[in-house]
């Protein structure tokens, strides 16, 4: 390898439930070997030892954790000086660290809420900065096995309702529907609650998992089962149709798949600095063209 060529790796710690991306250069024969010192975390609850001007900490929506990953590891690779530090959770608990001065970012699914809003301006005297960055559509992801391919968004409603109980009322096999759902702190279970179920509880009787990936590994080991989450997510399940439109990009982009909204990215204040040439990179061709890569829909035509 010659002297100007710069080969980049990284390195992913997993502490106490959070995942951390650091860039490493290797320049020749010499590599710069990144260590984790116990005193580095604090603790579970505190991201001391891991601030500085050159580093940027993001929390918030699973949905968005394989975008924000990707950003990240890329971002780092023509920055190597820079490290990126990703967390899922959920968009409320992103917009929680937000207000309470944890993360420099919040990456959310959903808007902020009017009461977040307020506690925002309470805590930090600021109404946040919203950011657009993507647009998704959500799946409802079924088994490969499952002969149903295609729902009304009436039947999905009524499915997670817990009116439809069965499979063969909606043109499939006779035998009870296994409703999974995520939790309450994910912005798709909020998405889908207000937009889909017009406002009204899921059925009592769904499973309530903390990830997108766990919904789908439990969607491809049940037969029965029906889940829900990022458009992105799930190659080993199969996208249902709604009203007989998949879940597509060029669906999306033209109005017809019925369930999709925006990606928001949150900052307390006006980006500066590092925050801001991320962000900008974020929304240019570049940061877009990865958008499209990973899955999700670009804000923008790209050539």
């Amino acid at each position: 390898m010659g002297s100007g060529v710069r080969v980049y790796e990284r390195a992913v710690a997993v502490h106490c439930g959070e995942t951390v991306i650091m860039s490493k250069p290797l320049m020749g024969r010499y590599v710069l070997v990144l260590a984790l010192f116990g005193q580095l975390f604090c603790g579970c609850s505190s991201w001391k030892g891991v601030e500085s001007s050159r580093s940027i900490r993001i929390k918030g929506s699973d949905t968005m954790l394989l975008l924000v990953r990707q950003w990240a590891q890329e971002y780092m690779q023509e920055h190597p000086n820079v490290s990126i530090y990703t967390e899922g959770g959920g968009s409320a608990l992103g917009i929680k660290a937000l207000i309470n001065g944890k993360t420099d970012i919040c990456a959310s699914s959903r808007p902020m809420l009017p009461e977040e809003i307020k506690q925002l301006a309470e805590k930090q005297g600021s109404l946040g900065i919203s950011i657009l960055c993507a647009k998704d559509a959500i799946s409802i992801y079924l088994h490969p096995d499952n002969p149903v391919r295609t729902l009304s968004l009436t039947q999905v409603r009524n499915i997670f309702l817990g009116s439809i109980q069965k499979w063969s009322e909606v043109g499939g096999r006779d035998e009870f529907i296994t409703v999974l759902s995520r939790n309450p702190n994910s912005g798709t279970y909020l998405f889908l609650e207000q937009r889909i179920l017009m406002g009204n509880p899921y059925t009592r009787s769904a499973v309530i998992l903390p990830t997108t990936s766990a919904i789908i590994d439990s969607v491809a080991s049940d037969v029965n089962a029906i889940g829900y989450g990022g458009m992105a997510y799930g190659k080993n399940v199969y996208h249902c149709k709604i009203d007989t439109i998949a879940p597509k990009p060029a669906n999306v982009r033209n109005g017809t798949y019925p369930i999709s909204r925006h990606l928001y990215l949150y900052t307390v204040f006006r980006p500066r600095g590092l925050l801001k040439d991320f962000t900008d990179w974020i929304m240019s061709a570049e940061g877009q063209r990865i958008v499209e890569k990973v899955g999700y829909i670009p804000l923008y035509d790209l050539e």
